[in-house]
């Protein structure tokens, strides 16, 4: 094998991790705005309390890694449902505008107490040993670290997929969506079934935070910083639709990953050029219906 090709492969698997995991942060905002019809421009703020949920169990609990990343995910999760039952309310009832709004008015205030409680550096959650160093295949290497983030990517969209499409709670999110007043009428109790489903993505979210923040370094305007980043893959998939962000991620992912090796001039604006060229192509998405 040449060593250009063991390099192209090598860049080729960090590509696909890193948009595993950009399709793990925004598939919380997949769920609550294509299915949920909710604009919620604080999602991203959610990875950044997920991430620094974990770091801090880490840091001042003395937990393990793996019990520190369920702490985050968990907190993450209560955190948002407590949210979404006072908060967010107010914006289910709210029009575009008013949910764009109301949102990135969140997402300030998250990142003005991150700051003041995180400060101002740069943080990465430390990784267990047995997840550092690569692991080596002849004359290329990977990351045992990007796999492992590749792996519990790929388990969680896969439990997504699950849920959605093959249990009765994915059934009454669907019904409570499309006609919440027949919904009520079967029984169906629409308010918890949103509160649930609010609260995994922002749980989805957290895990994203923390898994990436390898990648991704946790700082207290990363709510705002890495917003455009969530948006995106939601976009160029297509708005609701898991299968189009996981398509989306991917490729974005790897399109960064390799843009910035063999094209360093332009850097990260290649994404931004990859998006353009997606939407003209295809205005509705990946994915998505017109």
């Amino acid at each position: 094998m040449t060593q250009s090709l063991a390099t192209f492969l090598s860049l080729s698997i960090d590509g696909v991790a890193y948009g595993m995991l950009l399709f793990l942060i925004s598939v919380g905002l997949t769920v609550t705005l294509g299915v949920m019809r909710v604009v919620n421009l604080a999602h991203s703020a959610f990875a950044m309390i997920g991430g620094y949920f974990t770091l801090w169990a880490m840091q001042r609990a003395g937990l393990d890694f793996f019990v520190a990343l369920l702490v985050g995910v968990l907190g993450t999760m209560v955190l948002g449902a407590v949210l979404e039952r006072t908060l967010y309310r107010w914006v289910y009832t709210a029009n575009g505008l008013g949910q764009l709004l109301m949102t990135i008015g969140l997402a300030f205030i998250i990142c003005a107490i991150a700051k003041h409680l995180a400060g101002t550096e740069l943080q990465t959650i430390p990784v267990p040993q047995g997840l550092r160093g690569t692991w080596d295949f002849g004359a290329f290497s990977v990351s045992v670290y990007r796999i492992f983030a590749l792996v519990c990517s790929a388990v969680v969209a896969f439990g997504i997929w699950l849920g959605l499409e093959r249990t009765s709670f994915g059934a009454k999110l669907r019904a409570a969506v499309d006609n919440p007043r027949m919904a009520r009428c079967v029984g169906i109790d629409v308010p918890l079934v949103f509160s649930i489903t609010f609260a995994i993505g922002c749980g989805l979210s957290g895990l994203g935070g923390a898994l990436s923040s390898q990648i991704l370094p946790l700082e207290p305007y990363y709510g705002l910083k890495y917003l455009v980043l969530v948006l995106i893959v939601v976009a160029a998939g297509g708005l609701g639709s898991l299968r189009g962000s996981l398509y989306a991620g991917l490729l974005l992912g790897l399109i960064d990953t390799l843009g910035r090796y063999y094209v360093p001039a332009l850097g990260a604006f290649m994404i931004y050029l990859a998006v353009l060229a997606i939407l003209l192509i295809r205005p509705q998405g990946l994915v998505g219906r017109a």
